[in-house]
């Protein structure tokens, strides 16, 4: 989106992690002057990203690092006042009360970047909030919707990553085909919108085109829709309240749409995330953690699919949650059962 508006933004700093060479040729064509780690250009500065989200020339912070990441760098940039485009779900998962509240004493916003937070942000806008029923958001079900069940425990890391409708990194794929990223998502919505848990729920739609749908007490719902593509949403970030012509496709009507519930016994990592998030305290820290942990193990070849939910359960029932945590207790919660959950699978 920034080369379709060259005129509209400019990069100040870039980040990475380990696909260095794809850092590299971003900073090679965008100039910034800052850069973290070291892409080994001359002409740019080493600087971490929580130092970036708070230079003085940056009014907008884009977020959308892996696991906890970008907690630090994203209270950072609330801080110094600016606008922050959140992708990581981790971050509000883990500490979205003190991370919303931030945003509120600092007076600027978050603004999601995922297509179904958007999609409500987008739903919700012109409405008071004491109208709304409730909020659906949608997932596509991932590969093994129509699997047979007795087959699941069979299914391969390279199955698993085969998406049927987006493109993402490795863990967030498997989340979507154990739904445990629709448990992380009930939680964003929960905490950047403010709403009861028992108004957010979840609707398998395998098209991927209706995104949320918000219903309000008079009976209407609205919805967004728009063909499955991260880069409308991230568009509307950048543009906040300004709509402009993307350059990208259009639905085709007449649409043939599906939906249908969330099936907890084909999807049970559903149930332990939105049990975690009922517990609160540092719970959903302990769940991102042990997801983290029974994910890898999976994709090493260590675990079933199907034992995914296994090994974070026993995670989680081994937890003494700490209520109303503070932002180290989150962090230390995080490492610390990470660590004792990767003790206990490589035993």
């Amino acid at each position: 989106m920034i080369k379709r508006f060259p005129s509209e933004f400019e990069v100040i700093g870039l980040s990475g992690w380990k696909n260095m060479e794809h850092l590299r040729s971003q900073v090679r064509e965008f100039h910034p002057p800052f850069c973290f780690p070291d892409p080994h250009i001359p002409s740019v500065k080493i600087l971490s990203p929580t130092e970036m989200a708070r230079l003085p020339e940056v009014d907008t912070v884009v977020v959308a690092s892996a696991c906890l990441a970008g907690l630090y760098p994203t209270l950072s940039a609330l801080r110094a006042g600016k606008r922050v485009l959140l992708a990581e779900k981790e971050v509000l998962v883990a500490a979205g009360e003190r991370v919303v509240q931030e945003a509120k004493n600092h007076r600027t916003q978050i603004l999601p970047l995922d297509s179904e937070l958007s999609a409500v942000l987008q739903c919700l806008e012109g409405s008071a909030k004491e109208d709304l029923s409730r909020v659906i958001i949608t997932a596509s079900g991932g590969p093994f919707l129509r699997y047979p069940k007795e087959k699941l425990s069979q299914v391969t890391p390279d199955e698993a990553l085969k998406h049927p409708t987006w493109r993402m990194g490795k863990k967030i794929t498997v989340d979507c085909a154990t739904l445990m990223n629709k448990g992380f998502e009930v939680m964003e919505v929960h905490y950047l919108f403010g709403l009861p848990l028992g108004k957010i729920e979840i609707a398998i739609h395998p098209q991927s085109i209706v995104h949320a749908l918000v219903e309000f007490s008079d009976g209407v719902s609205r919805a967004i829709l728009s063909p499955p593509d991260m880069r409308y949403f991230i568009q509307y970030a950048l543009f906040h309240s300004r709509r402009r012509d993307s350059g990208l496709g259009r639905l085709s009507f007449p649409l043939s749409l599906e939906f249908e519930a969330a099936d907890s016994e084909r999807f049970p990592s559903l149930g332990v995330a939105l049990k975690a998030a009922s517990l609160g305290g540092t719970y959903p820290a302990a769940l991102i953690a042990a997801d983290e942990v029974a994910v890898e193990a999976f994709l090493r070849g260590d675990i079933p699919f199907t034992h995914i939910p296994e090994v974070i359960s026993r995670i989680l029932e081994s937890h003494t949650s700490t209520p109303d945590p503070s932002l180290p207790e989150v962090m230390a919660t995080y490492e610390e059962v990470k660590v004792k959950a990767q003790k206990a699978n490589a035993a």
